[in-house]
């Protein structure tokens, strides 16, 4: 009895040695910081380092292999109680309330386990020296540490295949768990964002003529999660394999944001650079809207993401900009980077884009005298300033939007100010297609304007985001389609992520978080409800004198969602 009581004793002694996040105490002590967002698990290893110093790093990992050393030895010496330590190690419990889960992936506690495998299981020097070989000659090699931990693992489940007395089980049971820790490291690797050991993080360069600043981004659809190289393959699971809508629907607020791709080949004036770090939330935007406290808790995890590799600004792209009371609680979790959610910027892109699409109208034989005009989304701030704007140019101005009062209330403001203009509401759609001008500002996800609503040669502005315009409406004859609020950065933008805007073009959001980084205007951040004009004038003075080009034209540019 007790001699088949003493192994799991031993078992359940090695998970809580292994447990015990000795390493992230030192961490904690030595930086200040939580471990649990220090760790290469999310950051990659070279900028794990740079966040805590390359002495503290030894440290914690010399910590770790005499952990692995003791859990092994005092856990009975055999592969059971190694796996038992490493899964104490990256799947901890009790420690959770120490120092916070410190998403260790345990490379220097397999090599205190090997040591001890080999002086208490009596596992040959030549067995355990065989994978920590593989694991040097991979990471020279290809230089990825996480590459390197997995292929030595599976050179000890090799061994275990061909020799006796090393039971294959808690190997292949290591191996799994080891892949999965990797996962993110992996992915990264894939989609070519992880940095190689030895290798300074290009995101974080010291280098003073290079500007890093981070956008968090989030998927339309459910498809669109599955954008990137790594994660490609579990697209053909879904929809008709085991992945469903409703089991995406379930785990997605348990992720965390991912860096995905950097933005690179932005030329600013003085041979300056700009890299933007992208990150992903996987969050569909009707879940961000119902669940805001799950929304703001990823901006949030977002945010500290983008500090921790680098950047000096985080923009709010799509959704995201709504959460947080639109940043400002964000801002205030995370105050060591500076955040932003557009706004400013967007609203500069209209007010320079209308006056140039009216001159254009106008020079295609359109009398704005006698035009009517159609403004969908009234009810939203956005759409009420275009209506504010085009009220006094145009013959009869449609106001369209869901709630009526809001409506009337709108059109009776207008027609104070322009009693010359015939101004009607509407909650149907479909009065749109009297309108020569269309300007189109919701944030359904959804479009909303189609082929049917849209008379022959109507000029169509749409500023919704995900966009308002169903791709048919380019099917109707001498349709002009304007995107609002695009921007072309200066230089030639390289991403590997389809962001759906157009070859080389951004939203100007995005441009907004550049423009901020690149001139340290720190305290130019759109936060809040309310923009302020002294903002919108700055941008639009420095978005020109950094040669950032505001799309005021129509460039056939694919209808799309404008996100992940």
């Amino acid at each position: 009895m007790i001699d088949a009581v003493l192994p799991v004793i031993g078992i359940a002694l090695a998970y809580a040695i292994g447990a015990f996040p000795l390493g992230g105490l030192i961490i904690r002590a030595l930086t200040g910081t939580d471990p649990g967002r220090l760790n290469a698990h999310n950051l990659g290893m070279e900028n794990s380092i740079r966040l805590i110093g390359l002495p503290t790093a030894l440290l914690a990992l010399l910590v770790d292999v005499l952990k692995g050393f003791l859990a092994v030895g005092l856990g009975g010496g055999g592969p059971w109680a190694v796996l038992a330590a490493y899964v104490g190690h990256v799947h901890p419990i009790a420690p959770l309330l120490l120092v916070g889960n410190p998403r260790g992936r345990g490379i220097g506690l397999l090599f205190g386990a090997l040591a001890s495998l080999h002086l208490f299981g009596g596992i040959s020097t030549v067995l355990v020296s065989i994978p920590v070989i593989v694991f040097a000659l991979i990471l020279g090699w290809l230089g990825f540490v996480s590459f390197a931990t997995l292929a030595g693992i599976a050179t000890l489940f090799l061994e275990s295949l061909v020799v006796p007395g090393l039971p294959v089980a808690p190997i292949v049971i290591l191996l799994a768990v080891s892949v999965w820790r990797h996962k993110s490291n992996l992915a990264r690797m894939v989609d070519g964002t992880e940095v190689r050991f030895g290798t300074p993080p290009s995101v974080t360069s010291l280098d003073p003529n290079t500007v890093i600043s981070a956008f968090m981004v989030h998927p339309m659809r459910i498809e669109d999660l599955w954008q990137s190289r790594s994660q490609a393959f579990l697209l053909r699971l879904f929809p008709k394999g085991p992945i469903g809508e409703v089991l995406v629907r379930l785990v997605l607020p348990r992720f965390r944001p991912t860096f995905v791709d950097i933005i690179d080949g932005i030329e600013l004036p003085e041979g300056r650079k700009l890299k933007v770090l992208l990150l992903v939330g996987p969050l569909l935007p009707d879940q961000i809207r119902e669940h805001q406290k799950v929304a703001t808790r990823m901006v949030i995890q977002g945010a500290r993401l983008a500090r921790d590799l680098g950047a000096e600004t985080f923009g709010l792209g799509g959704f995201w900009s709504t959460v947080g009371d639109k940043g400002e609680a964000v801002q205030k979790a995370v105050p060591d980077i500076a955040i932003t959610n557009g706004g400013a910027f967007t609203a500069g892109t209209v007010k320079a884009a209308i006056p140039g699409l009216l001159k254009s109208f106008q020079e295609e034989g359109g009398a704005l005298e006698e035009t009517t005009a159609a403004v969908i989304g009234a009810n939203g701030v956005v759409a009420f300033g275009i209506a504010r704007m085009i009220a006094g140019e145009v013959g009869e101005l449609i106001l369209v939007g869901r709630n009526a009062d809001r409506l009337e209330r709108s059109a009776q403001t207008l027609a104070t100010k322009f009693p010359q203009t015939r101004i009607t509401t509407t909650q149907d759609i479909n009065t749109v297609e009297l309108a020569s001008l269309i300007f189109t500002a919701t944030s359904d996800p959804n479009p909303v304007l189609y082929k049917r609503h849209v008379k022959t040669g109507a000029w169509v502005f749409d500023l919704g985001r995900p966009v308002d315009v169903d791709d048919s409406v380019r099917t109707v004859q001498g349709v002009h389609i304007i995107p609002g609020g695009v921007v072309r950065p200066p230089g030639r933008m390289q991403t590997q992520v389809d962001m759906h805007f157009g070859d080389g073009l951004i939203p100007a959001c995005l441009a907004e978080t550049m423009i901020m980084a690149a001139t340290r205007a720190f305290d130019k951040a759109s936060l809040g409800p309310n923009t302020r004009t002294k903002d919108i004038e700055f941008y639009l003075k420095e978005a020109e004198s950094l040669g950032f080009e505001i799309i005021t034209k129509d460039e056939n540019l694919a209808i799309a969602s404008p996100e992940l």
